[in-house]
This record gives structure tokens, C-alpha cells and sequence, in this order.
């Protein structure tokens, strides 16, 4: 059953898949909220552009789902809460919380997929440990109801240098945290970029048979963005998720046709630029 799931979110022709994330309002950051104030707005925007996914939350799940008609992108839900996102100092207590019965909610929201954290954060071993029984949690419940099983493993730079946000893109921190939600029994990994893109074969090939998409990270200029995905695309990535280098772009649209040229399209970057 995961696997009719699994199918809506992959491209038929390029079996590849690209999800964009306007989730941040989860969060409880400020600054996460530039280009999806009006998230209703935000969502008809990326849904004409027809983007494979779009990652939303419980509570802002039906501005996609409403939309009448088939052809619209597929539901990803995201189905943990978490406050270690700001820039020192942090709250005197981090937490990664899951919402209550996500597999059931997801659903009743006709999801295609539900994604949770795995999270490495300097000096933090509650949060992971959070994280881990987050997982442990749901995995039985998704294998229960057919839901496929997104995990994020995501390795952050120490907050008092760089903001709690920033990837971290060491090879060697990101390989055995990606292993690690593969072993936790993870139907997707979403990681991080690493800061060599050449190197990213060494991170698909960690994950073996499970497909590997790639987050956008932090806001980059256009040409560093649609170059570093042509180069992850080579190196064997299954597609990617992005934010907030669509959503705060000046043409959202533009940009999320321009990588889906990239991505399933096998565009060059260059090639790609023509839609902006």
C-alpha cells in the first residue's frame, strides 16, 4: 500500500520527485514567514505551477487539499513542532513534539506522505532523543495504515556562530545520520546538501535502495541554487525539497518551473534560467 502512495509523489517519467515545503509557520520564527503571509495565496501559486508535493501542516493542509480536481500536487504532511530554529540565545528548553495520531490525521487529509526530524544539533542529545522516539512512534503506524515514512535527518552548525537554521554540509556528519534514519526504517530521506555537491553519490549510496531528496537549505542566489541542484541531480539524487528559495523568490512560479526543468527534465542549469 505505501508504494500507490509513494507513486503520487514520484514522477512517472523521470521517477524523480520535487516537493515544495511552505511549512515554516510551524515553527514560531519571524523570519520564516516571508512569502507565505497570505499561505493561501502562496499555495494556488506553486499548485499552477505544478510542482510534484507541498509540504504543509495540520492546520493549513486544506488550501492545498479543497482544490478541486485531480491534477493538483500531492499532500506531504509535516507532523512535528519544534523551537530550535532561532538565533541565540535559544529557548532555555528545545523540544521536537509530534502531533497526536499523525498517521491517522494524515489520512483523513488524504496525505501522500508524512515527514518528521532526526535532528543533530550540537550539545542538544534531548532533542535527538526526541527525534528518535518521535520515530520509533510513527514507524509502526505508517507500516499499519500503508502511509510512507519521510525522515529528515538534518545537521545543524552550532547556534552561537551561525543560527540554529544553518546546515551543516560535513560529509562525515551528515553520512551516519542519514544511515541512521534508513535504519529507522525511513520510505524517504530528505538530507541536507553537502558543502562538496561532487561528493552527494557518497550520501545516496548510504541511504542503498531508499530514495534520497535533497533540502534547499538556506536563501541562495538563483544561479548557485539551480547549479548546485543540476550537479545533485547528477550525482544520483531522487529530487529535492525547497522552501524558501521558491517561496521568498520574486517568481515563485518561475523558479519551481525552472527546477522542475532540472529535475525531471534533466535541463541544464543554464537551460533552466529561461523560466525566470
Amino acid at each position: 500500500m505505501k508504494q500507490y502512495r509513494i507513486n503520487r509523489l514520484f514522477n512517472s517519467s523521470s521517477n524523480r520527485c520535487f516537493d515544495v515545503a511552505v511549512d515554516h509557520g510551524f515553527f514560531n520564527e519571524r523570519g520564516f514567514l516571508q512569502g507565505i503571509e497570505n499561505l493561501e495565496k502562496a499555495v494556488k501559486t506553486l499548485v499552477e505551477a505544478a510542482p510534484d508535493a507541498i509540504q504543509l501542516t495540520v492546520g493549513q493542509a486544506h488550501y492545498l487539499q479543497a482544490l478541486p480536481g485531480k491534477e493538483k500536487p500531492a499532500l506531504v504532511l509535516r507532523t512535528d513542532v519544534a523551537n530550535v530554529y532561532g538565533k541565540a540565545p535559544l529557548p532555555r528548553t528545545l523540544f521536537s513534539r509530534m502531533i497526536e495520531q499523525p498517521v491517522e490525521q494524515a489520512l483523513r487529509l488524504d496525505a501522500s506522505c508524512v515527514v518528521v526530524n532526526l535532528f543533530r544539533i550540537p550539545e542538544q542529545p534531548e532533542v535527538a532523543d526526541q527525534c528518535i522516539q518521535n520515530i520509533l512512534r510513527t514507524k509502526p503506524e505508517c507500516d499499519r495504515f500503508g502511509m510512507p515514512l519521510m525522515i529528515e535527518p538534518l545537521v545543524f552548525q552550532p547556534n552561537q556562530e551561525v543560527g540554529g537554521y544553518m546546515v551543516d554540509g560535513d560529509l562525515n556528519k551528515i553520512l551516519p545520520l542519514v544511515r541512521q534514519a534508513v535504519e529507522l526504517g525511513a520510505d524517504i530521506i530528505k538530507a541536507d546538501p553537502t558543502d562538496d555537491v561532487s561528493v552527494y553519490n557518497k550520501v545516496v549510496e548510504i541511504a542503498g535502495r531508499i530514495p534520497v531528496l535533497v533540502r534547499g537549505g538556506g536563501k541562495a542566489p538563483d544561479k548557485e541554487i539551480l547549479e548546485r541542484t543540476e550537479k545533485l541531480i547528477q550525482q544520483g539524487a531522487a529530487g529535492i525539497v525547497y522552501g524558501r528559495n521558491i517561496i521568498q523568490h520574486a517568481n515563485p512560479a518561475g523558479m519551481t518551473r525552472a527546477l522542475m526543468a532540472i529535475v525531471h527534465d534533466g535541463a541544464t542549469a543554464g537551460e533552466a534560467a529561461r523560466f525566470l
